[in-house]
């Protein structure tokens, strides 16, 4: 895929998700009986529009999102008589709860969708026994395995007369036994060989723990998968990625975080675990389709999707989940808030996402996002 269409096909996606969450609040709204007055594409002056029935249709030249205006989402909004009973603030707390999470609800959709997709043609990969690759020890030593004088295409069948029907199998009875020595059975060109193996070791990522280890790659198989399990994994997908995303954003939100990207704008090195991406460095990212792979750049854009739906759904005013906790407050306490009493959490959280926003885009042309082959 050419580097320019590569970009210009991620940053025409992601407008098509803004849309999309947009389009959202827009047919819930026609729905729930609201009336919707501008449906719009980027921000500032109008550059060109067309009206439909009550509702203006157009475009503006900042491509920094899209916006739907409803009667009535402030309280502080002057409404013509003719409007009375079609106002958002009007409605019934589940409308109002309809109109505002069916923005989120499109984007976690469209995740959904790529990811089924996604799993569906890639279908279901099998680790099998059958020594696909000997592994390297990070020093260039020979490992266990090689060691010992296993070959690719060797089947594991058994460790000291234990069976290994499946790959976890062997994997947890290798964990289980750093640097001791045990008998590996393989099955070679039809043959059952012995080796005697004297296990390594290693640290374990995750405990700290040492394991066992041999050095050799797990064979994969595929396998087609059904539509019912394709459909639960992506939904799976979908949960991590919420966790995910919560996760990096409470670390981008740190003061050594906050510090660290500030260096990065002026060439300091910024750890790629926390750093935020700009749609500047996702164009970047599109621009070298043809080294990631268009598997991993329709991941990459579910994920997008994620966030912008996590992000929208914190109940932070003025986002969308915001306005769901004042509609949920509103219905337990049957009492109305002061959206003035608001205002300094909306600038607060505006702020702090237009910081690191600017911060992002700043990092992104100063020290481009290489994606590694």
């Amino acid at each position: 895929m050419n580097g320019f269409l590569g970009g210009f096909g991620v940053i025409a996606a992601i407008i098509l998700f803004v849309v999309a969450h947009e389009a959202g609040h827009f047919f819930a709204a026609k729905a729930t009986g609201m009336k919707v007055t501008e449906f719009f594409i980027g921000f500032g002056p109008k550059i060109w529009s067309f009206r439909r029935g009550e509702t203006e249709y157009g475009i503006k030249p900042l491509p920094f999102g899209a916006y739907v205006r409803i009667v009535g989402m402030s309280a502080l909004e002057d409404v013509d008589p003719e409007d009375v009973g079609r106002t958002y603030r009007e409605k019934e707390f589940w409308k109002k709860s309809v109109v505002v999470l069916a923005g989120i609800a499109a984007n976690f959709l469209l995740a959904y969708f790529i990811f089924f997709g996604l799993i569906i043609n890639a279908g279901e990969i099998e680790l099998t026994t059958q020594v696909s690759e000997l592994a390297t020890a990070d020093d260039g030593s020979a490992t266990a395995a090689a060691a010992a004088g296993i070959q690719t295409g060797d089947v594991i069948v058994a460790i000291d007369g234990v069976a290994m029907e499946d790959w976890e199998t062997l994997a947890s009875t290798v964990a289980g036994s750093p640097g001791q020595e045990v008998d590996i059975e393989v099955l070679r060109d039809g043959q059952n060989v012995t080796l005697p193996v004297t296990l390594g070791s290693t640290i374990d990522a995750t405990t700290g723990e040492e394991i066992g280890f041999l050095g050799v790659r797990p064979g994969l198989v595929e396998h087609p998968i059904s539509v019912f399990a394709a459909s639960g994994r992506a939904a799976q997908e979908v949960v991590f990625q919420i966790g995910q995303t919560f996760q990096i954003f409470g670390q981008i939100f740190r003061l050594d975080t906050l510090g660290q990207l500030a260096g990065g704008i002026v060439g300091g090195e910024v750890n790629d675990e926390v750093r935020p991406v700009s749609v500047v460095g996702l164009a970047q990212i599109g621009a070298q389709a043809d080294t990631l792979g268009i598997e991993r750049l329709l991941f990459l854009m579910a994920a997008v999707n994620v966030v912008l739906g996590t992000i929208n759904g914190l109940p932070l005013f003025p986002l969308d989940g915001g306005h769901f906790a004042v509609a949920l407050f509103e219905k337990v306490t049957k009492r109305k808030v002061d959206i003035r009493a608001l205002v300094p959490v909306a600038v607060l959280v505006i702020g702090a996402l237009a910081i690191v926003g600017v911060m992002s885009i700043i990092l992104d042309i100063v020290n481009p996002i290489e994606v590694p082959s």
